[in-house]
């Protein structure tokens, strides 16, 4: 077996002061599920197994669902309900939400995970072979075992449904289409794809919602995009749930999220269309696959003082670290000096950042030129509202008393540089729960004016 070409799936990229972690990691879903329950478990928070939704009413006050436990029906009183069961699950279907789109016809596959040696099939490197018509890939995971394996199979000319349900026809199909001697061990799991490109027409209904999965996407975007929906629909139904926001405000997570992913849909679309057409899936991944250029730049919700309005909706656009926005994806800065407050572990803008608060963000060329903006901040409850002055490199400060939660020199100009801030300016970034940038201000009236369009008075 020879090598016909060796080429990067994704392009190398180091990381940087503002991207750490740019290269995307491939995890199999049975360790990701573990991630997932075990950080639920830091919240005392738990996946009950063996419980299914039936059917559920909703009224003004809350919601009344119906669940299957065991075989044994149940009712549950809630006042929201947060549907990830998928595109084909309960609460889309009783919710009434339109599943629109199209079902490829012409791309079918098999995925899954199997044991099995090959000579010549280096553990160090993904192997595809074939076309897009017709072929297979191998991508090694050990997370199944020092033989492991996640396979895909493409051939329109085999009855797809029928090799799958097949351990023996998997093991033949696949033997077909790599030329080198292979030994199965075992088939771990396997499932049938089919392309179905099609998005829900909005993403709730009354104290109902649908997030993750409420679309059918390709090239690997749909778990991240699921992952979004959840965080950017979390944050504000928890203000809410609080008392501290009004309810109007989830109805932003249908306008913010809904364009993403029809743009998302319609990229991945084009991808597609050029594979099959040329009857091969491009080598490197487009750099627009990487999700760092999502924005909510047209949210009625972020206020920019500096932006140009006007401007056409680009939600999934391709990242420009030379161009910053509010509804941008907020850049991280390392190695900042904290000053005043005694020593700490938090030394990036990363880990200043929790889902739970928003962080107000003043860069300024002195403390002093901070403190109108950080008295304007006592009006807000200090459970969902934090705050940090950045300083340049050029300020010379040993210690201070702040009203701030933290008072930063930017001693490598990391910070000034992902924002875009020059040393001598005032400028205020509030950063959203999720994230993303929901804020850029000259100062106390635009933050306030931000923060009016979230919480209710204060």
């Amino acid at each position: 077996m020879e090598i016909a070409i060796e080429s990067l799936m994704i392009p190398h990229a180091e990381p940087t002061p503002a991207i750490p972690f740019h290269t995307p990691k491939l995890i199999g879903q049975q360790l990701l599920d573990v991630i997932l329950r075990r950080h639920l478990e830091k919240f005392s928070c738990s996946v009950e197994m063996g419980t299914e939704l039936r059917s559920f009413e909703q009224s003004d006050e809350g919601v009344t669902a119906v669940l299957a436990k065991n075989g044994i029906l149940e009712t549950f009183d809630t006042k929201w309900i947060v549907g990830a069961d998928g595109a084909k699950g309960v609460v889309r279907k009783q919710l009434g939400l339109t599943f629109l789109g199209e079902t490829r016809d012409d791309i079918r596959l098999i995925m899954g995970d199997i044991r099995l040696h090959g000579v010549g099939l280096d553990r160090a490197y993904s192997h595809r072979f074939g076309t897009f018509k017709r072929g297979a890939s191998l991508r090694p995971t050990g997370e199944i075992g020092e033989d492991g394996w996640q396979f895909v199979i493409i051939d329109n000319d085999l009855d797809l449904t029928t090799v799958a349900q097949s351990e023996e026809l998997i093991f033949e199909t696949i033997a077909s289409v790599i030329p080198t001697e292979i030994t199965f061990n075992k088939l771990v799991w396997v499932s049938e794809f089919r392309a179905n490109i099609r998005m829900v027409n909005k993403f709730s209904e009354g104290r109902v919602f649908v997030a993750g999965d409420a679309y059918s996407s390709i090239y690997e975007q749909g778990l991240n995009s699921s992952i979004q929906d959840a965080f950017n629909l979390g944050w504000k139904l928890a203000l809410v749930e609080k008392g501290l926001a009004d309810k109007s405000l989830l109805e932003t997570y249908n306008t913010e999220r809904l364009p993403v992913i029809s743009e998302m849909l319609e990229m991945t679309t084009t991808l597609l269309d050029r594979a099959v057409q040329t009857g091969n899936m491009p080598a490197a991944r487009s750099p627009i696959l990487f999700m760092l250029g999502i924005n909510y730049r047209f949210s009625h919700i972020v206020l920019d003082e500096f932006a140009i309005p006007g401007k056409p909706i680009n939600a999934y656009g391709v990242l420009d670290e030379e161009h910053l926005e509010a509804g941008d994806r907020a850049p991280d800065a390392p190695n900042l000096v904290q000053v005043g407050a005694g020593e700490s572990d938090v030394k990036t803008l990363f880990s200043l950042y929790r889902p739970w608060y928003h962080t107000v963000l003043v860069f300024a060329p002195s403390h002093a030129d901070a403190v109108p903006i950080l008295g304007a901040l006592e009006a807000y409850d200090t459970s969902v509202v934090r705050s940090a002055v950045v300083l340049p490199s050029s300020a010379s400060v040993t210690s201070v008393a702040s009203p701030a939660d933290f008072v930063f020199v930017d001693q490598e100009g990391h910070g000034y540089s992902a924002y875009l801030v020059e040393a001598g300016q005032t400028r205020v970034f509030v950063i959203r729960p999720d994230g993303v940038i929901g804020a850029i201000v000259r100062g106390t009236e635009g933050m306030k004016k931000y923060f009016s369009g979230i919480f209710l008075d204060v």
